[in-house]
C-alpha cells in the first residue's frame, strides 16, 4: 500500500496533481481543500489512499492525515465511494464533516451534491461514535447542534471573514453563551475577530 508521496509537483489543478518521484510521475486525485492546501513550491507531501477497482486503480491524495483518515471513513459507510467523499472534503473541511457527524447534523452532509437523505443518516449512525471517540468530539458536540452558531459563521462568512478564524471565536462565544442570539453572537464575533 502506498501511504504517501514525497516528490516534486509537475501538473497542479483542483481536481488532480502529478507528483515526479524519482522520474516516476503519480496521478493523484484530491479535493479542493487539498488543492488549496498545497505548498507554493515544488517540493510537496502528500498522504495517499489506493482505491482498487475491478476496472482501475485510483490513488487519492491529501495535505494532512487527518484528511485522509475522514476520507477513509467516509468510504467505510455503504453508499459511499471514493468519488462521493472526494466531494465532501472539497464541500467541507475535514473538521465541518467531523463536527456534522459528531452533531448528528443530516442537513449539513446531504447538502453536499450527491449525498441523499437515507446516505446522510447512514453516515452519521455508522460514524458517529468513531468520530467521537477517534476525534474527542465530546465538547464540539453540545454547541455544534446550534443553528444560531450555524447561521452566525454563515453570516461572518458573507462578510469576507475567514471560515476556520471565524469558527474559534463563534464556537467560543457559544461555549460561554449557549443561549445567544444570532445578532449577539454576530457582535461578539466581530469585536473579536
Amino acid at each position: 500500500m502506498i501511504t504517501q508521496i514525497r516528490g516534486r509537483l509537475v501538473e497542479k489543478n483542483p481536481t488532480e496533481v502529478v507528483v515526479d518521484c524519482n522520474g516516476v510521475g503519480y496521478l493523484l486525485h484530491i479535493s479542493l481543500n487539498t488543492f488549496a492546501g498545497l505548498p507554493s513550491d515544488e517540493n510537496v507531501v502528500l498522504y495517499t489512499h489506493l482505491s482498487i477497482r475491478e476496472d482501475a486503480h485510483i490513488l487519492f491524495g491529501f495535505v494532512t492525515k487527518t484528511e485522509r483518515e475522514v476520507f477513509k471513513l467516509l468510504i467505510s459507510v455503504s453508499g459511499v465511494g471514493p468519488s462521493i467523499a472526494r466531494t465532501m472534503l472539497s464541500s467541507m473541511t475535514s473538521e465541518e464533516i467531523q463536527q456534522a457527524i459528531a452533531s448528528g447534523n443530516v442537513g449539513v452532509i446531504q447538502s453536499v451534491k450527491g449525498i441523499g437523505v437515507k446516505t446522510a443518516q447512514r453516515v452519521i449512525v455508522d460514524l458517529k461514535d468513531k468520530i467521537m471517540k477517534t476525534y474527542d468530539m465530546s465538547e464540539v458536540s453540545q454547541h455544534t447542534n446550534n443553528t444560531n452558531r450555524d447561521e452566525a459563521l454563515s453570516a461572518l462568512e458573507v462578510l469576507g471573514f475567514n471560515r476556520k478564524q471565524s469558527e474559534k471565536v463563534v464556537n467560543g462565544i457559544v461555549k460561554e453563551n449557549p443561549d445567544a442570539s444570532i445578532e449577539k453572537i454576530i457582535k461578539l464575533s466581530l469585536k473579536n475577530l
